[in-house]
């Protein structure tokens, strides 16, 4: 999916939504438990209640590595299930890989020629050559860490070089640009850190950004909006658990349901204040 497709299912679906499909075993209806394949049949259900909604789903791996073998299979069953049902939608790998070269390559290949996920989250620590590969695939996209959301951003991403007066994270984007477009490259900006979205856009004014951090972290939807919506939008905003987990019992696919559909109401009205659909 290239971007202007990208941004023609947002005016489409009057949404920026991304879905996070954190699935965890210990947290989904004890209904479920009984299924052949728990993961898979939450979801299943999930997904059918909220693609109208959606723009993206973005499976974060964590939660299907713990679960060995069965967790990739449940990963593969649920990208092919969106692929055959929803193909119109996004899907995002939470991976967080980056290593070297010929490492990365396996990545991408795993992500985008075994899985078909239209994007990969990548950690830019080790440099150009750790991204690189994830760049040859045809309308395939990194999503590249940029300021993330969690209390530990502090710890590096705010350190600041003496020489250029740049922090850490502005190096990111700044040196990252060389490395991809427009078209391939997005990055990830926390909600939590909403206040630096306007410092972020002068930097890349026409990225596609990946906020997480609305919801449940506590990121505010406004101001992300307010600050990072760029003229094709330009912002993929992921909630997680305040969709798929609304509710633990028999209703959980309804409640998400009713979740995504108001912050797409939400997202709606943003995007006729940025005049952004017809």
């Amino acid at each position: 999916m290239n971007k202007q497709q990208l941004f023609e299912q947002i005016q489409k679906k009057r949404s920026f939504l991304c879905v996070g499909l954190d699935t965890d075993s210990k947290k989904i209806p004890e209904h479920l438990l009984e299924t052949h394949d728990p993961i898979f049949s939450f979801n299943k259900e999930i997904i059918d209640a909220t693609a109208e909604f959606s723009i993206a789903y973005k499976p974060n791996l964590a939660f299907y590595e713990s679960l060995g073998s069965q967790g990739w299979e449940s990963l593969e069953k649920t990208v092919m299930y969106i692929r055959s049902r929803h193909p119109e939608i996004f899907i995002i790998a939470d991976a967080k890989r980056g290593d070297i070269g010929n490492t990365s390559n396996l990545y991408a290949r795993a992500f985008f020629e075994r899985l078909d996920f239209d994007a990969v989250t990548v950690a830019p620590y080790m440099g150009e050559d750790s991204v690189k590969p994830f760049m040859t695939y045809n309308e395939k996209w990194v999503i590249l860490l940029a300021l993330t959301s969690n209390k530990g951003a502090f710890d590096f991403q705010f350190l600041q070089d003496e020489k250029s007066g740049d922090k850490l994270f502005e190096s990111v984007l700044k040196t990252s640009q060389t490395w991809g477009t427009t078209e391939n490259m997005m990055f990830v900006v926390g909600a939590t850190k909403a206040e630096k979205l306007k410092e972020i856009r002068e930097i890349v004014p026409e990225h596609f950004l990946l906020v997480p951090g609305v919801g449940a972290q506590g990121g505010s939807l406004q101001e992300v909006a307010k600050n990072g919506m760029n003229s094709k939008c330009g912002l993929l905003v992921n909630s997680s658990r305040g969709i798929i987990y609304a509710s633990n019992d028999v209703d959980f696919a309804e409640k998400a349901q009713e979740a995504a559909q108001t912050i797409q109401q939400e997202m709606e009205e943003l995007l006729k204040e940025g005049n952004l659909l017809d």
